[in-house]
């Protein structure tokens, strides 16, 4: 599976310089793992984060001046870091699979002459094939939206026979966006799809308790209120094991014996949950905020194609303390399968789902003395480590102040 395994950021919010994992030029650092726990106070910027992945997947799917306005963002003055001149920028580290040569991503995003966001820098590169050190070279290369792509599987900067000359007409739109298309572009539509298929959970229970048209839907979108859809087309498409997937998320729900959906006659669609203890179903509408949330959660892990990178704030709001434990055991489950897996990024506050995590997991946020947001690797606390391997639990540690700067 492809596999992020670093990420910087730069003068987004709260984080004017954070990097996460490792990066091409640190190869030290410890990359990611397919589970990853941010935590930290409130108001440390673990929202900030959260934000700037979806941020970056706004970016591919509208334009960089549309994204900095969606999700109440407020534009780009007020995303940019306070003080700060600079352009936004991100970096993508990851793996296509296990083995693969790591690429890199780089985007920069500015203000032009008449104060409009617009890409101001925006590069795929990766180490030639063999090479161990050193500087990758590029494969796209553009510099506010004109510059070089080159084509084919191994063709590299420097190497002129596949370069292409690029110029685009929309200095807003992405080139991956637009180079992601061509068939001759194969590398950089490989990461086009890798980031469009990103899943960031912006789950809500009251658009859950909606009651959509009736029609089977293959994924579950990022507000939840298809839910009913997407059961109904894993009835459809997967009716041999399909009530094994319900009754297997039923048995992790508290109380639930049984899921199902009735459509209307007027081809609307009832989600209904039975709980044993009474005759007929409570539905969707009726139940409470914990039990749709967690639902949606086993779903989406459940998804015979699910999205290579999957983002939840917060999973812990709304649910009893001592689901959280096992939620976090169901998420690296898994992040850590060898089939259909996929790399889970979760931001949290609760000591309970901590628990379930190894230190190499997690990384600490906090406010650093300027107000901006630092970041820590649990990991790299020798301290903590050596208690973990005793038998405490890492969310009691925490909890005790054993994670926190000394």
């Amino acid at each position: 599976m492809a596999m992020i395994e670093g990420f910087r950021v730069q003068n987004y919010r709260a984080l004017r310089d954070v990097t996460i994992g490792r990066l091409w030029n640190q190869r030290d650092a410890a990359p990611l793992t397919p589970l990853v726990a941010v935590i930290g106070k409130n108001g440390v910027g673990k929202s900030s984060l959260f934000d700037a992945f979806g941020f970056i997947a706004d970016c591919l799917t509208q334009d960089v001046e549309t994204a900095c306005d969606l999700k109440e963002r407020g534009g780009f003055e007020r995303l940019r870091s306070m003080g700060c001149e600079g352009p936004i920028r991100f970096e993508i580290y990851y793996r296509e699979a296990p083995g693969e040569r790591p690429i890199t991503y780089e985007l920069a995003i500015g203000l032009d002459r008449s104060g409009r966001p617009y890409v101001q820098e925006e590069r795929l590169r990766q180490r030639r094939k063999g090479q161990k050190s050193g500087r990758p070279f590029s494969f796209l290369d553009l510099q506010q939206g004109i510059g070089d792509a080159w084509t084919g599987e191994e063709s590299l900067e420097g190497e002129d026979a596949n370069k292409v000359h690029v110029e685009l007409t929309d200095p807003r739109q992405l080139g991956i966006a637009t180079l992601g298309n061509l068939r001759e572009h194969s590398r950089v539509s490989r990461f086009r799809e890798f980031l469009k298929g990103w899943y960031l959970s912006y789950f809500t229970p009251d658009a859950a308790r909606s009651l959509p048209m009736a029609g089977p839907q293959k994924h579950l979108n990022i507000h939840g209120d298809n839910i009913g859809n997407v059961v109904q087309f894993m009835e459809r498409e997967y009716k041999e094991r399909f009530q094994s997937i319900l009754n297997r998320i039923a048995a992790k729900i508290p109380g639930i014996h049984k899921i199902d959906t009735k459509p209307t006659d007027d081809k609307r669609l009832l989600l209904r949950f039975n709980d044993g203890a009474f005759k007929d179903p409570f539905y969707a509408q009726q139940m409470s905020d914990g039990t749709l949330k967690i639902f949606a959660y086993l779903l989406l892990l459940e998804d015979p194609e699910p999205a290579p990178f999957i983002c939840v704030e917060e999973p812990e709001n709304g649910l009893y303390h001592k689901l959280l434990e096992a939620l976090a055991q169901e998420f690296r489950s898994h992040a850590t399968g060898k089939k259909n897996a996929s790399q889970i990024f979760v931001t949290t506050h609760q000591p309970y789902f901590v628990d379930a995590l190894a230190p190499k997991e997690v990384w600490v946020l906090e406010k650093g003395a300027d107000g901006f947001s630092i970041i820590r690797h649990a990991a790299d606390d020798a301290t903590v480590g050596s208690m973990v391997e005793q038998g405490l639990p890492l969310g009691g540690l925490w909890y005790s102040d054993y994670l926190d700067a000394r």
